[in-house]
């Protein structure tokens, strides 16, 4: 993420507290970049090189889809192309697969300086949120809802990086200390 060094991203700090826990995770292979849709990671994980079967997989997508004014329609159905991916990169096991909800930006600094509607982002990310849920649902993948952690962190500075937008490594910790308890549980 912009601004946050490469050990604070949520999926190393999820492995290294499944690793303490005894969860033979490696170091993650991280495909996705900051600012893409899900058509832009679906694209990259086409071209990536090397890729292989992984014992977790995880998808944090969507944020830009919203941002950018995309459907929730053309959403689901790039999600959905997501999810069956990541459960082939997962060996074909769903129950090796695991979703977090997308974070609402509209309570990040950056929204407020740009005189953002942070209801309709908010309504929006429920939206958003809610077609990634069923979808997961549908697949039978877990679904972990951090967007309420996100919400919490409305004015705390300390929480989002230097521009504002992106979270700190401490808000990732959050993220991955709750996506823990369910990947103890699909792993064992």
């Amino acid at each position: 993420r912009r601004g946050s060094a490469a050990t604070d991203r949520w999926p190393v700090q999820l492995a290294a507290l499944a690793r303490a826990q005894g969860l033979p995770l490696a170091r993650p292979r991280l495909v996705a970049r900051t600012g893409w849709t899900t058509a832009e990671l679906q694209k990259a994980i086409r071209k990536a090189k090397n890729l292989k079967t992984y014992g977790l997989v995880s998808l944090l997508i969507g944020v830009n889809n919203q941002y950018r004014g995309q459907t929730v329609a053309l959403y689901r159905t790039e999600f959905r192309a997501l999810l069956a991916t990541a459960i082939g990169l997962a060996g074909g096991q769903a129950g090796h697969v695991v979703v977090l909800s997308i974070p609402d930006w509209g309570q990040a600094p950056f929204a407020e300086a740009e005189d953002r509607d942070h209801t309709q982002i908010a309504a929006e990310i429920d939206q958003f949120n809610l077609a990634a849920h069923e979808e997961c649902q549908h697949a039978d993948v877990a679904f972990l809802d951090i967007t309420p952690s996100t919400r919490a962190a409305a004015g705390e500075a300390s929480q989002f990086t230097a521009d504002g937008l992106h979270y700190t490594g401490p808000q990732m910790h959050r993220w991955a200390a709750q996506a823990l308890p369910v990947v103890q549980h699909l792993l064992r």
